[in-house]
């Protein structure tokens, strides 16, 4: 650990009065805020208390509960997070959001707060999770409300202006088109117009033949926005006459979601975050799902921070591609479409025939939609 690494250690741990030892780097800022958060109860019971007293901060943090659950999931490692957890829950009682179903009801539904429950459903009481379980549903609900029109209209087929059709029903009838198409028709005397040419767009999807979609998902505790949209958009594509679609979850063990996927609220109930990355396990299996391997895509979501053998993920890839099936690679699948991953082996995958890209749950629906046109 190089210096500059030890000093910052010590002023997390330290806490208010170790400022000269340096300043804190922007995560290491969030480290102490998060730290704040709870040590300042020290005392007082509350954030922000004045004893000074334990690691963490220097005054008052405006965190919440929910919001503090995620940064400590998304900052710190697992024997980091457990413990922080033990004392949030045992040190200092803040049992609010996991013991306690009256202030879990009356808390907004978020998307932050349905983070916090899937981060800590497994410390919950049985009355509490049916509390959660209903937290859950809104805000799933919201997220299927605003995700499954683009992605059906995508996914589905619109009308393709620059392709005529033959098949001449109204649902592809293109009236601007035949309007240009019929002016010189046109009675001069009566203005009315004599239609001698209906035009038709073609459908931009094929009906003939289901492609298969295997999403695979990491879901280790930083990559929960992508648990997320990854079950909604499932779900949706479940519901894709054109695609026959797969959900597989992994960590070090890999679990086959696909029958819960058409309800995601099932699926995220069943996800557990946490533990190592064993990609190429995930990869593996999504390999024996296959069926017809260039009418086959799938899809790895995941930060590409192999636990495993990179060369079996990289074997496994390589005859995936070999095949004819597409591979798409996201390292992220939340609604900015950002994304942290290990560069080079995205760029080692790209090379044996993978995209590696960033995108939305609408930027992966055009894609699909492109691939199985």
């Amino acid at each position: 650990m190089s210096n500059p690494e030890r000093l910052q250690r010590w002023r997390l741990v330290l806490g208010e009065g170790s400022e000269k030892l340096g300043d804190l780097d922007a995560q290491g800022q969030l480290q102490d805020a998060a730290l704040a958060f709870l040590y300042d109860r020290e005392g007082t019971g509350a954030p922000g208390g004045d004893s000074g007293k334990g690691p963490g901060g220097s005054g008052s943090s405006q965190l919440t509960v929910p919001e503090w659950i995620n940064h400590v999931h998304t900052l710190f490692p697992q024997r980091t997070r457990e413990v922080l957890e033990n004392d949030a829950l045992e040190r200092y009682g803040m049992t609010e959001l996991v013991t306690n179903p009256e202030v879990l009801a009356r808390v907004e539904p978020s998307e932050t707060l349905l983070k916090a429950v899937l981060a800590t459903k497994h410390l919950m009481s049985d009355e509490v999770l049916r509390a959660a379980r209903v937290i859950v549903r809104k805000v799933v609900d919201e997220l299927v409300a605003k995700l499954r029109p683009r992605l059906r209209v995508a996914l589905t087929g619109r009308r393709d202006p620059t392709r005529r059709s033959r098949f001449k029903v109204a649902s592809n009838f293109d009236p601007k088109a035949t309007i240009r198409a019929n002016l010189k028709n046109v009675n001069p005397e009566t203005g009315g117009m004599i239609i001698r040419e209906p035009l038709f767009s073609s459908r931009t999807r094929r009906e003939s033949e289901r492609w298969q979609v295997i999403i695979v998902v990491d879901q280790s505790g930083s990559m929960v926005d992508s648990v997320i949209h990854s079950a909604v958009t499932a779900s949706i594509f479940h519901g894709i006459p054109a695609l026959k679609s797969h959900l597989v979850a992994f960590d070090t063990e890999v679990v086959d979601l696909t029958e819960s996927s058409i309800d995601p609220v099932e699926t995220l109930m069943q996800v557990q975050l946490g533990g190592g990355t064993y990609i190429d396990r995930a990869m593996l299996y999504a390999e024996s799902l296959v069926q017809t391997p260039r009418r086959a895509m799938v899809v790895l979501i995941t930060d590409l921070y192999e636990g495993g053998s990179e060369q079996a993920l990289r074997n496994c890839v390589s005859r995936l591609c070999q095949q004819g099936t597409k591979v798409l690679v996201l390292g992220a699948l939340n609604s900015e479409g950002t994304a942290d991953w290990n560069k080079s082996l995205g760029l080692a995958l790209s090379r044996l025939g993978a995209r590696v890209a960033a995108m939305t749950p609408y930027d992966l629906a055009d894609w699909v939609a492109e691939t199985i046109r």
